[in-house]
């Protein structure tokens, strides 16, 4: 999808980068489908995909995944400043013939729900994307029109230059596409109808994962021969190239340094990270900047494996260890290993599901108790509400193995559970409002919290870790060879 033009620009690190976002008025309003859908239309047709969500939400690229084949990456413009947003735009579309970010909640809700920071239309604004606007349709027709209106207009730069009717017949989207075209020279891209069987069910903390649905792929298949039909799918791809060329404005951090620092490991260091059904929640944007600076990831399940791989540091993130409490408290053998490496000095960085894992105990939904890894103090137990829900800037207030110089560090918190010993290594503050927390256990050599740390948003944060990791290597070889 790229022309003779942009792909002389490439050499210039300057990218086209055909894209256009899918937003909506609400949350709820089939934004994470239709996404969905489109996006298999689109491969169906044979073209290379990529596929970005806008915020911090961890289950929907996974569905963007399942569709495309490859890896679906976040885009957050509170976690990184506009620069390196678009840098990390052009990172994961270069290569792509058709970029589609997903939008967050209603498209200009933000941060503290009274600001358009870190909302979808802040993403559009900050990649100068065309946005099409995804509006549910069941219990409305003319009303239809003031609802697009006011969201076209209530920013001069709205960047909406469409709309996709979801739940709406083939008979009334014809009737409200001549309107939206006489009333508010709008385009009505097609439209999306009552389609029961493909609800995407929820839980606690989102949808549930694309592993847990049944007939998947097969129903992804039909949703995307529907769109094709019910959508002019070729109208959203000549809008993508519309999209003005983006810049890689080379805004991310120069990790050369700190890579040459820690080749002088050989081999470089190995790191663990959990991966499996109890431990789903992970940036692919971490993994690639720890990958940027040399590290060997070699993934592992503390489900289903039988002890920590060989490694010199260890990564456990989020995911829904609640669920699983009872396989992990079961499988002793992998708790012990972890509990030994840890007591042994491994680096180690853990967030919510990986933070009560390694606590003395989890309880799991229904209030029964299972005994963890125990290398850390306190036990998890369920609120049964959200705890201190959102983003949150983190800022060290006592050592610990990231140094009390590291800086402010972007996070966010999306947490059923919370725990008797939280830690207070750091201080969480909400950002536009007075709100704050004492957060994160840490150590010389581990940092354990529910926090999620974007690693983009302060880089110092995987080259200290694997700093920490490199040392430790070097000390167990020469410990070898004496």
């Amino acid at each position: 999808m790229t022309d003779g033009k942009c792909a002389a620009n490439q050499e210039k690190t300057v990218n086209c980068c055909p894209r256009f976002m899918l937003a909506a008025a609400a949350s709820g309003s089939g934004k994470t489908l239709i996404t969905c859908g489109i996006l298999q239309a689109l491969c169906d047709r044979g073209l290379k995909v990529a596929s970005f969500k806008c915020g911090p939400d961890y289950i929907d690229p996974m569905f963007h995944a399942r569709v495309i084949g490859t890896k679906a990456r976040n885009l957050d413009t509170f976690f990184t400043d506009e620069a390196t947003t678009r840098d990390l735009f052009v990172r994961g579309a270069k290569e792509a013939d058709v970029s589609v970010i997903e939008g967050v909640m209603g498209y200009y809700d933000g941060l503290g729900g009274i600001s358009a920071k870190a909302s979808s239309y802040d993403m559009a604004r900050v990649t100068d994307t065309p946005v099409v606007l995804i509006v549910n349709c069941r219990g409305m027709s003319l009303s239809l029109l003031a609802l697009v209106r006011g969201f076209i207009g209530f920013r001069e730069d709205s960047r909406i230059r469409g709309v996709i009717l979801n739940q709406c017949s083939e008979r009334m989207y014809l009737k409200l596409k001549s309107l939206l075209k006489a009333e508010l020279g709008v385009q009505a891209h097609g439209y999306v109808p009552y389609m029961p069987e493909l609800q995407l069910k929820s839980r606690h903390l989102g949808l549930v994962t694309p592993d847990e649905v049944e007939g998947l792929r097969e129903n992804l298949r039909r949703l995307g021969q529907t769109l094709e039909r019910t959508l002019d799918i070729d109208e959203l791809l000549e809008l993508a190239r519309t999209a003005p060329e983006i810049k890689r404005e080379g805004r991310l951090a120069d990790c050369g340094k700190a890579r040459a620092q820690l080749e002088s490991t050989e081999p470089a260091p190995v790191i663990a990270v959990a991966r499996d059904e109890a431990f789903c929640f992970l940036y692919e944007e971490n993994l690639d900047l720890l990958r940027e600076l040399g590290a060997e990831l070699r993934f592992f399940s503390p489900l289903h494996d039988g002890e920590l791989p060989q490694a010199d540091g260890l990564l456990l993130y989020g995911g829904y260890p609640e669920l699983y409490a009872r396989q992990l408290s079961e499988n002793r053998s992998m708790r012990e290993s972890i509990r030994r490496a840890l007591e042994r000095g491994l680096p180690c960085m853990a967030e919510c599901g990986g933070f009560m894992y390694l606590q003395e105990e989890l309880e799991d939904m229904d209030g029964v108790s299972h005994a963890m890894v125990g290398a850390l103090a306190g036990r998890s137990f369920y609120t049964k509400k959200l705890s201190r829900f959102g983003y949150v800037a983190l800022r060290p207030q006592k050592d610990q193995m990231l140094g009390t110089d590291i800086g402010e560090i972007r996070a966010h918190e999306f947490h059923y559970f919370d725990s008797t010993a939280c830690g207070d290594a750091f201080h969480a503050q909400k950002p536009q409002r007075a709100d704050g927390w004492e957060c994160i256990q840490g150590s010389a050599s581990c940092i354990a919290g529910f926090p999620h740390l974007y690693y983009h948003s302060n880089p110092e944060i995987a080259v200290r870790f694997l700093k920490k990791c490199a040392q430790r290597k070097q000390g167990y070889c020469k410990s070898v060879q004496s």
